[in-house]
């Protein structure tokens, strides 16, 4: 099952989910995490969002941003192009 799961440090996603957001097959995802080419960010919802995650994971001039409940149901996924800044050009 596909999934992103909560934990007591934020979420983990399934590889299916990141890859299929880039177009690449899930076993790449994890050497890419390592070396710095798939990047990540976390946000907690405040006011009006208060009780959704938004997940954004950036590659390759790419974002795929997820938006999950606190059982990590995911609300809202979208993938865009994202301009790759100067000081992430080597890990992005």
């Amino acid at each position: 099952m596909i999934r992103v799961t909560p934990t007591p440090d934020g979420f983990t996603v399934d590889a299916e989910i990141i890859g299929n957001g880039f177009g690449l097959d899930p076993e790449q995802v994890p050497g890419l995490m390592r070396t710095g080419q798939i990047t990540s960010r976390s946000e907690t919802g405040v006011d009006a969002d208060a009780g959704r995650f938004r997940l954004t994971f950036f590659y390759a001039g790419r974002s795929l941003r997820l938006t999950v409940d606190p059982q990590g149901r995911i609300l809202s996924r979208s993938s865009f192009d994202s301009p790759i800044r100067p000081d992430t050009a080597t890990t992005r």
